[in-house]
Formats: structure tokens, sequence, C-alpha cells
């Protein structure tokens, strides 16, 4: 079966019950050791991965993330833990076994790694040819891959002939050549240019809802994970430090890793000559500092004027925007409720009422809210 049908039979298969999806990657207190005095790249990590989503995992360099997606996939043996991908653990596999394996998780990388000897239909034919399909399975699959990818008037171009994202438009046609279950992203935008990134993003994101494939993003870019990732999870030091649906790790991040690689997008943080007027705990005359996360429908509901009408407040707002995580809006605004100290609970209740979060932040007492506001202008 070509990639196109399989692609209208994913596409118009609806099951009768529908039923959450079974975890195809689960990785179970995974540590991987190259040097016992430096101590382990990875350290106890599980997770598990659902079937058909896109999951990011994003960290600073060093932070083990190519580590571990070399784990799934039998590139690297880690020193402890087990590795399950589709029920069957590789971490005991031998490497004839690792083989088949790889042919079910296959992986794009940064730099292409595209053989400048070969056109684009050869490179994208060449595990087929490795895997000993014959001439004209190969002819025909190449053929249906090099249209969903939207190279198809650029079968017989060199990879000095393309652009970079052409070059990882073959990559990826390359990577679903024997049609895989996951495909791993090590950090395959890293190396391009923001315009050219958005397409491979929203390619990505195509052939994920297109073949029900799975899909491992590993990145340092958290834009890349708001564009298009189901689920991220944060590594600092070859550890966990937070995992969960994207729009949760948005709205609502836990450490201060995923709060510090948020700062250029979202508004969690205020700028430090505003944070540092800010007091714990009300004091005589004070105004209470508050954040409210809005997400839906409410991020664009005139909250504020309502506020002022039913509690008498006179906000000044210090900080805020509205993003769009996975195509969802999330809006958070920072603002002194003037006047709302002994209004607080009250107000934090009706806040809740609309199903938004609201949270006191800090303390500013009246002539450090003004000139917290000036700090801003």
């Amino acid at each position: 079966m070509n990639v196109l049908a399989r692609t209208e039979n994913v596409l118009n298969a609806t099951p009768a019950v529908m039923k959450p999806e079974p975890s195809i990657i689960d990785i179970r207190s995974l540590t991987k050791t190259y040097d016992e005095k430096a101590g382990p790249v990875i350290h106890n990590v599980s997770l598990q991965i659902q079937k058909g989503t896109i999951h990011g995992i994003i960290g600073r360099s060093g932070a083990g993330k190519s580590t571990l997606v070399r784990c799934l996939n039998g590139l690297v043996h880690p020193s402890d833990g087990k590795v399950f991908v589709s029920g069957r653990e590789i971490t005991t596999l031998k490497q004839k076994e690792l083989r088949q394996v790889r042919r079910e998780v296959s992986m794009i990388f940064q730099h292409f790694s595209l053989l400048s000897s070969r056109t684009a239909f050869g490179n994208i034919a060449l595990p087929l040819e490795l895997a000993g399909v014959d001439r004209r399975t190969i002819k025909s699959r190449v053929n249906d891959l090099l249209e969903l990818v939207g190279l198809k008037e650029k079968a017989n171009a060199y990879p000095s002939e393309l652009s970079g994202g052409q070059k990882q438009r073959v990559g990826i046609a390359r990577a679903l050549a024997l049609a895989p279950s996951v495909l791993l992203s090590d950090e395959a935008t890293s190396a391009l240019d923001p315009e050219t990134t958005e397409q491979i993003l929203s390619l990505l994101k195509d052939i994920n809802r297109r073949l029900g494939l799975t899909i491992v993003l590993i990145t340092h870019e958290m834009e890349v994970v708001r564009e298009i990732a189901d689920c991220v999870t944060v590594l600092d030091g070859g550890k966990i430090v937070e995992s969960g649906p994207t729009f949760e790790v948005f709205a609502f991040p836990q450490s201060p890793t995923a709060r510090s690689f948020l700062a250029s997008i979202v508004a969690h943080d205020l700028p430090a000559e505003v944070s540092q007027r800010l007091l714990p705990e009300p004091v005589a005359g004070s105004n209470p500092v508050l954040r409210i996360i809005f997400s839906g429908e409410a991020a664009h509901a005139p909250v504020v004027a309502t506020l002022v009408q039913r509690f008498g407040i006179n906000p000044n707002i210090l900080h805020g925007r509205i993003d769009y995580i996975c195509g969802k809006p999330l809006g958070i605004m920072t603002l002194v409720a003037k006047g709302g100290q002994a209004d607080l609970a009250a107000i934090l209740s009706y806040l809740s009422s609309l199903n938004l979060h609201g949270e006191v932040i800090g303390h500013v007492v009246g002539s450090d809210a003004a000139g917290a506001c000036r700090a801003l202008a």
C-alpha cells in the first residue's frame, strides 16, 4: 500500500469506541554513564510517550536529551533501566534484532546526513535498497514520499542543488521510507532559518496527523515545542524536572528550568526592576499584585473591566500578553489591584468561578506601584 493510500485509510478510519492511545514508548528508570568520574548523563529517567502524539523533549546543551533519544533506537545502550517500544524491550536485544527496531524507530538529524553522490530520489531509496526491496516497489514508494514532502519536481536534484529546507524534507522522506511507527527528530530545525523552520514543523505536524506517526522532538527551542508538540518533557542535568501536556506546562510551569525557557515566550516573570519592588506579605497601605492566567475563550474576555466594575479596583497593568500554544490562546497578565486588598479573597474566588487562574505574587505600597509602572514605560 503506498503512502497516500495509507494516509486515506488513516483519515477515514472511525473507531466505534474512542479509547486513550497506549504508550508506544515506555522508558523505565533509565540511566546512562559514559564516565564514572563525571557521573551519569541521564539519571533515573522514566517517561511514557503515547502513540500518535508529538512529544517534545527540551533541555539546554548537556542536559542529556540527545543521549536519551539515542537510547530509544538502540544507538546508545543504557547503563541501567529499560526501554520498551511497542511493548518490546529493546535494551536486551542483540545487534541483528536492533536493526529491525531501527526500521520501526527512524530518525532525522540536524545536518541532514544526505549522500552528496545521490539524488533526492537516491537518498530516499537507500533504506529500501538496503532492506532488499524490489526496484518497482522502491520507485513507487519513493515517488509517493517525494509527493508527501512536496519535492516531486526535485527527484533528480543532488543535495548541492537543494536548499536547507529541501534537504531536510529529503531527510524526512528517507526516514519514512520503511514505514516506521516512531520518528525521532534530533534538533532537526536548528540549522534552518525561522521561515523554513515553520515550514518543516508544519510538514511534521501534517505527517503526524495524516499517518498517525508518533514523533519525538529533541530541541532546545521552546518555540518549536509551542508550535506542534502535544506534550513536553523538560530535562535538566540528566533528570526530568517537568513533564506534561504542552499547554499545561506553558501555562503553569513548576520548575525554574521551564520558567527560564519560557521567559521569552510567555509572560510569567516580571522584569527584574519590577520584581525587586515586590513584598512577600501585605503591609499597611500596600496593594496586591495579581497574576491572572486566561485560556480558551476567556483569553479574549474583558476580565479587567469586569473586576473594575465589580470590585472597584484601580488596576495598574505591569505586564501581559496573549500567545497561542498548539493553536489555543493563552493570556497572562500581571497587575496591581489598587484598592483590592480588602476584597482579595472575593476577587480570587470570582476569577476561579470564570475558570481563570488567579494568584497573588506579591504586594507593593502605593509609591512602589507607581514606580513599577514607570519602570515598564
